[in-house]
């Protein structure tokens, strides 16, 4: 933990901070990590985060942080792009702007001019605009879709508060998607079923080369065995499958570490999904990144860009025949 809390304040040398924003507690707790950081007050977050002309790759290697107040569009109706898992009213959330991962396939290079961190302190505001929601219904929500929210954990608890929210909201289930193992905070709380954690998986050779700063295989698999001994749900996400060299004997083993580590069928579900990037994201990301991934040929469907159908139904499939062999036996999700 050491390492990290050192990679946060070399990253975050600059916090931006909205006027409104210093009356909120939370800004006060985060800027106690971060006592050596220059303060720079603003008006308004896209004074600095939607400024045109920004370098994505340049700010990846040394990000900001800006604390700001999210007055509108706090909850929104779940995308296509996102996966529901079988649920009819299917929401998802965004209290933080980017990600400190540096996954050289992410579409938030697209989705964004600038790669630093917005971090949205008014969380209080968000659980009022779910009270009203669910005031005459139940919903599922995702809540790190468009970051990973328990990454953040060190610098503020995001995850811990939305936790304890659900545990007073019986009307709400919550999926936390990450690749992080910062699990300090959720081993001290206990969970109910309307908590699910899903784990993003991808084999050792595809973190090297394309997850950067991400935690290794075995140790995202050691932090999934400590959660569902503390009675976690717990899904896998292997997502996106990349069209890689030796791309059946890769998976294979990947497949074969996961079930020699873990009780699949102890695991509530697992979705599988090939790259897919909406054609306007990967346009822009091909001005700038220099990863292969990027510049695969993929074909366009649906105003997305990915394999071509025989390539997809070839490498779902090969997935399903492993997972089979380790006798998985529960849910498959296909996106």
């Amino acid at each position: 933990m050491k390492s990290k809390k050192k990679l946060y304040k070399n990253t975050f040398s600059h916090i931006y901070i909205e006027e409104k924003a210093f009356n909120y507690k939370s800004t006060n707790e985060i800027l106690k990590k971060f006592k050596q950081s220059k303060i720079i007050r603003i008006n308004n977050y896209k004074e600095i985060f939607s400024l045109k002309n920004q370098s994505f790759n340049k700010q990846k290697l040394s990000q900001n942080l800006i604390l700001a107040v999210k007055n509108e569009n706090l909850i929104y109706k779940g995308s296509d792009y996102c996966q529901n898992f079988d649920n009819e009213n299917f929401y998802y959330t965004n209290s933080i702007y980017n990600c400190l991962f540096d996954c050289k396939y992410c579409y938030l290079q697209g989705m964004y001019d600038s790669a630093n961190i917005v971090m949205f302190v008014n969380l209080e505001d968000y659980f009022k605009k779910l009270d009203e929601i669910t005031k005459d219904k139940k919903i599922y929500l995702s809540i790190s879709y468009d970051t990973d929210l328990m990454s953040f954990e060190n610098i503020y608890p995001f995850v811990d508060k939305w936790i304890k929210y659900v545990q007073d909201n019986d009307k709400i289930k919550i999926e936390i998607r990450t690749k992080s193992i910062n699990i300090k905070n959720l081993i001290n709380i206990i969970p109910n079923n309307r908590i699910i954690i899903g784990w993003t998986l991808s084999p050792e050779e595809i973190i090297k080369k394309y997850e950067k700063k991400t935690p290794n295989l075995q140790n995202r698999l050691n932090a999934i065995k400590t959660l569902q001994t503390k009675g976690y749900d717990i899904r896998i996400s292997i997502d996106p499958i990349l069209k890689v060299d030796n791309f059946e004997e890769i998976y294979k083993n990947f497949i074969k570490q996961v079930s020699e580590n873990l009780d699949l069928n102890k695991i509530s579900d697992i979705s599988l999904g090939v790259f897919r990037m909406p054609k306007d994201f990967l346009k822009k990301i091909r001005k700038f990144s220099d990863s292969d991934i990027i510049y695969y040929p993929y074909i366009n469907e649906k105003n997305e860009k990915t394999y071509d159908k025989k390539d997809k139904e070839e490498m779902i499939k090969k997935i399903q025949h492993y997972l089979f062999l380790c006798n998985f036996k529960n849910k498959i999700y296909i996106r």
